[in-house]
């Protein structure tokens, strides 16, 4: 059985491909202007790492922000029951607990049981405070690659307290500092703390229980990863490729819909 996982996020747009429940290829692009496109792209790419055409793919279901816009996908979930059944699937000998999940424009707090099942949740959609946005706009003001963001603030010896993590006064705060001439390192640091905290406490409104799993984009960014170990008082585990876990718990709903939709399927008899 061969499945493909799109998550259609409001900043990039991920492919999974799973075929008997190993990933065998995955795809990553900027969202661009139009969802559609972008996600047969990554598709495309993914059918490429995996050595696969899109006629053997058996189902395709997509999630995220855009999930509703594209129209390669059988059918659709949400981003929060894609991303903990990505974990499930990532993290069934980790004893994962609680899911820290930063996306472009949302961030998510998700509580398991002891079976890996769903018991709460948190979403910050309202604002950009605390999510990839809020960090990409910042990194912007301070004239620094996103990627280079994470590298740089593990060099700072005093970080600065960012006071806001309202997006409309961060630029405003973060602006000023840079004038005053206070070191990039020290901002970029200071700007981290600020989105740690926040998450944090979001995730102890849902409750805090080991092991902490940490995924989407920015947990990629080795400095945010500090902040958040910090504020947490705990170590984290990341995956090689948090950017796909959604994307890959996508794919492997697929293969449940897709062997659920056989099994209904009454046999002929000739």
């Amino acid at each position: 059985m061969i499945t493909a996982g799109v998550d259609l996020g409001s900043t990039y747009v991920k492919a999974a491909i799973v075929k008997d429940q190993t990933r065998v290829g995955y795809g990553v692009a900027p969202t661009g202007h139009d969802h559609d496109i972008t996600s047969r792209k990554v598709l495309d790419d993914a059918l490429a790492m995996a050595g696969l055409k899109i006629g053997e793919i058996d189902h395709i279901v997509s999630t995220g922000y855009g999930r509703r816009v594209t129209s390669i996908a059988h059918s659709s979930i949400s981003e929060i029951s894609a991303n903990a059944r990505g974990v499930q699937w990532l993290g069934s000998e980790l004893n994962v607990r609680t899911i820290i999940d930063i996306g472009g424009q949302d961030t998510k707090v998700i509580a398991l049981d002891d079976n890996l099942q769903m018991i709460n949740f948190a979403m910050n959609d309202k604002c950009a405070a605390g999510t990839g946005r809020f960090l990409e706009v910042l990194a912007s003001v301070l004239e620094v690659p996103l990627d280079e963001m994470g590298p740089l603030s593990l060099r700072s010896m005093d970080p600065v307290d960012i006071t806001t993590t309202c997006l409309v006064f961060a630029k405003s705060e973060v602006a000023n500092l840079i004038f005053r001439g206070c070191p990039k390192e020290d901002i970029i640091m200071g700007i981290q703390n600020a989105v740690a905290r926040r998450l944090v406490a979001m995730a102890k409104k849902v409750g805090i229980k080991d092991v902490v799993f940490f995924d989407g984009g920015p947990a990629r960014n080795t400095g945010m990863i500090y902040a958040m170990e910090k504020e947490l008082g705990r170590k984290m585990y990341v995956p090689e490729m948090p950017q796909i876990v959604t994307a890959t718990g996508a794919a492997i709903i697929a293969a449940e819909e897709f062997q659920r939709m056989n099994d209904r399927t009454p046999e002929h008899h000739t």
